[in-house]
């Protein structure tokens, strides 16, 4: 292992994945980018759910 080379990050976060390389900064932008996700997957399931509901009013007519 070469010290004088930049540490290579990994791209992306995977679930489970060892941490112990990361230091806090990375850790905060993983935490900002997961809770980003999060969001953007709320969002998902309450236009899904609005879909839901609109088609069962539909049929219930």
């Amino acid at each position: 292992m070469d010290f004088d080379e930049p540490r290579k990050k990994p791209a992306g976060h995977e679930i489970g994945m060892d941490l112990s390389a990361l230091s806090v900064e990375e850790l905060q932008e993983r935490i900002g980018m997961l809770r980003a996700e999060i969001a953007r997957l709320e969002q998902n399931i309450e236009a899904k759910s609005g879909h839901i509901a609109a088609a069962a009013s539909l049929f219930k007519s």
